[in-house]
């Protein structure tokens, strides 16, 4: 098989395949990126066992992957601050830049945005892949093109914990200690946290969080929202000024809600259901604040800080790495909880 442009494919749920695609060429402001590496998302092994993510459903073959970094290969015309041989972490949405979403800085809002790996749209799991200059960053020489790639999901981190208002002082609660939820621990204590709790159902990710950093764990034994709170703030010592959620299910919303000390605010970034019920009064009556996210908005720059001054060490966060041609084991071991696996990165270039 020929391997030019040797590339990650899902057809449909469940059918993935590694198979050579076209070599596009830049247009004007683009540039062709021979991609180096790219984490798996849960949205990547979630369409792949799905076959769709609520409204976006996979109706043609697509490329994954969109956690992405790589080098520059070509430049197409316009482009003036990338050249040849520049490493760049690849912020995967890009906006129309036109609309009232756009021209206020909340492009991440934009309903024409093109995002990788999101249906239609073909992501970055491939040897040669071309992206938009503006949304390419580039990197110093001492942080590495594997770091330049969870850029990605540590600036969703970095877009919660500012939607969250997390700065000096703050008690920050964490359901979650999954990728999303780790890198939120890592950017709240960069960002000032004084405390930390992280709760999860599985007592080696807690330890895990422990290492990193994390004041406090706690063990989620219960199906019910005010044991566990209680569980939480006695753990604590004290109720946490901001609760963000990074795993979408409704036993850590209702928590959330009644752990969170009253004026606080609680953010929501993990995708559960559809619906879910929840002590909304309870929340109301103590004006606590409810906030979502979607993605990320001029949050690249400042994750690329992070990691540059050292605030955020992202390399703990990587368990597994495979080879492009190694891409379906890659994909099993995500998928399966029993791996051990935290973030799994794929390195697309052959050597």
């Amino acid at each position: 098989m020929s391997v030019d442009n040797l590339s990650l494919v899902l057809h449909k749920k469940g059918d993935l395949r590694l198979e050579n695609t076209k070599i596009k060429n830049p247009g004007k402001n683009e540039v062709q990126i021979a991609i180096h590496s790219v984490g798996i998302c849960g949205s990547d092994v979630h369409y792949w066992q799905n076959g769709k993510i609520g409204d976006f459903i996979v109706n043609s073959p697509m490329i994954l992957g969109h956690e992405s970094s790589g080098t520059v290969v070509k430049v197409g015309e316009g482009v003036t601050h990338l050249k040849l041989g520049d490493r760049v972490a690849i912020e995967p949405g890009v906006p129309c830049r036109h609309c009232e979403f756009c021209k206020t800085g909340r492009y991440n809002l934009c309903r024409d945005v093109v995002f990788c790996a999101t249906p239609p749209i073909d992501g970055t799991l491939t040897r040669y892949y071309v992206h938009a200059a503006d949304f390419c960053f580039e990197l110093p020489d001492h942080v590495s093109l594997e770091e330049g790639a969870l850029l990605e999901p540590l600036s969703v981190a970095v877009q919660a914990c500012r939607r969250a208002n997390v700065s000096i002082g703050k008690r920050v609660l964490i359901f979650g200690a999954g990728p999303i939820g780790l890198l939120n621990l890592l950017t709240a204590k960069a960002m000032g946290a004084s405390e930390t709790c992280i709760v999860d159902v599985v007592d080696s990710r807690l330890k895990f969080a422990k290492e990193l950093g994390a004041t406090y764990t706690v063990l989620s034994d219960t199906k019910d929202g005010i044991t566990l709170a209680e569980k939480v703030k006695t753990t604590m010592n004290a109720e946490p000024d901001i609760s963000i959620d990074c795993c979408g299910v409704e036993l850590a919303i209702s928590t959330s809600i009644y752990a969170t000390k009253s004026g606080g605010i609680i953010l929501l970034v993990g995708m559960g259901p559809d619906k879910v019920t929840v002590p909304l009064v309870n929340a109301a009556i103590r004006e606590i604040d409810i906030r979502g996210i979607f993605r990320y908005a001029n949050c690249y720059p400042t994750a690329l800080q992070l990691v540059a001054t050292g605030a955020v060490n992202l390399k703990p966060l990587v368990t597994h790495r495979f080879k492009l041609e190694e891409s379906l084991k890659a994909f099993e071991t995500a998928r399966n909880s029993a791996s051990g696996a935290i973030k799994v990165v794929i390195q697309c270039q052959k050597e």
